[in-house]
């Protein structure tokens, strides 16, 4: 196999073989991130074409950002018991499977089910729990970096293909967008057969920052226990304050990312003059701020109390989407909130998936993410149901930003009353 001759030869120049999964999984969550992303350019051709209203496009991008989040408890279960390759292979030809028959609807009711339903359930197998399984796999040393990477991958993968999806539709039409994206999502097929492995002790090495192999632990689970681990640890999870804050601060953070920014930004900027191209522009610009300020996020997760971490990442989340209603729309103002906004868009993430993993240990850390990972999805698809439903009964997407806003400082005050216990690291100045 690729991976075994690869592994080789780089264990021969001291580089782990972590490296080359992380590689793999950032390029998986980037394209299929930007999967995610492609309906947020496709509203207006859409209602231009078969007339229907936002109200009724954003109900099958609701539900595609809920079914995105369900599957991550679930998404996480099957890695465990199949292995990360064949659930990332068989995600994508879902993915591929439900935008090719997209080219050919006509009705509301299979963009219901091609958008909501196929896509939401490809989407949500290789969602941000494929990260935070990745992270906890193959790493101990540098888990939080990882994380971020990976976090990143995905956020960026919602914004910066968004300005060439927006030419695309401009000059060729949407098809030419859902074209495009499915042929990323072939090669990236092809990148995960060659080189991903399931875990460390495939290829005899010890996870990165580990000396010993540990062994991969029995999967001979049956299809009824498969289905019910994840309820099982939901259950066991839902008795902590932890996980109950965790899930209630992830799901604000949806309610002011996917769901809000990610779906409905472009048509907030026509609504104020601005083309989709010059609009998406923008959000490109927040996803190479996003980039680094996760990576960041992630770097700053490994050393400092991620409780005020968190509460400085929703306060000033908060505060920026309070301000955008106020920036005119101009070039400056939209500028300033990209940079800001975009330095925040996700990075929530880390520090949240260190709490989990430290609190409730690696073999459990992917299946509670995957819950707490939910919340994030239901906050997503209630923005993205709520602002298409406040534009379409307001005329104005301004009440949204608004509502998000305030619930941001919300999750802010709620971080901090997480218990020093369930987080790793030492606290900085700015905690005591």
């Amino acid at each position: 196999m690729v991976s075994t001759v690869l592994a080789s030869s780089l264990a021969r120049r001291n580089v782990h073989y972590g490296w080359v999964v992380v590689g793999a999984t950032f390029l998986t969550m980037l394209v299929t991130a930007g999967a995610m992303g492609a309906p947020g350019v496709l509203i207006k051709p859409l209602q231009d074409e078969f007339g229907w209203s936002t109200s009724a496009i954003s109900s099958a991008l609701a539900i595609r950002l809920v079914l995105f989040g369900l599957m991550g408890p679930f998404a996480a279960a099957f890695m465990n018991r199949f292995g990360l390759r064949p659930v990332i292979v068989f995600a994508l030809l879902l993915i591929s499977a439900g935008f090719v028959a997209s080219l050919f609807m006509t009705e509301l009711w299979q963009l219901l089910v091609l958008w909501g339903i196929v896509v939401g359930f490809g989407t949500g197998l290789t969602a941000m729990v494929l990260g935070a399984t990745v992270s906890t796999r193959w790493f101990t040393k540098s888990r939080g970096l990882v994380v971020g990477m990976l976090s990143a991958s995905s956020a960026t993968g919602q914004l910066v293909f968004l300005p060439l999806m927006a030419q695309l539709t401009e000059n060729y039409g949407w098809r030419a967008t859902v074209i495009f994206v499915c042929c990323m999502i072939a090669v990236t097929a092809l990148v995960v057969l060659a080189v991903m492995r399931d875990r460390p002790a495939d290829l005899n090495l010890p996870a990165y920052g580990e000396t010993a192999v540990t062994p991969a632990p029995a999967t001979g689970t049956g299809l009824a226990s498969l289905l019910l681990s994840p309820l099982i640890v939901l259950r066991d999870v839902s008795k902590t304050s932890t996980f109950w804050i965790l899930f209630a601060t992830f799901f604000i953070c949806g309610l002011s990312t996917n769901g809000l920014i990610q779906t409905h930004f472009v048509t907030l900027c026509g609504d104020f003059g601005i083309v989709p191209v010059a609009a998406a522009s923008v959000l490109a610009v927040m996803g190479i701020f996003d980039f680094f300020g996760t990576i960041g996020s992630g770097w700053l997760s490994d050393r400092f109390d991620n409780r005020w971490l968190l509460f400085w990442y929703y306060g000033l989340r908060g505060l920026s989407l309070l301000f955008l209603p106020f920036s005119d729309f101009s070039f400056y103002g939209l500028s300033l909130f990209a940079i800001f906004y975009g330095l925040d868009w996700i990075a929530t993430v880390p520090p949240t998936v260190k709490i989990a993993a430290d609190r409730f240990g690696r073999e459990k850390a992917g299946l509670v993410f995957g819950w707490v990972f939910a919340g994030h999805q239901l906050g997503a698809a209630t923005a993205a149901y709520g602002a298409g439903l406040s534009r379409t009964e307001l005329s104005s997407y301004l009440p949204a930003f608004f509502i998000a806003g305030a619930f941001c400082l919300l999750a802010a005050v709620l971080a901090i009353t997480l218990k020093k216990s369930g987080v790793a690291g030492r606290a900085p100045a700015m905690a005591h």
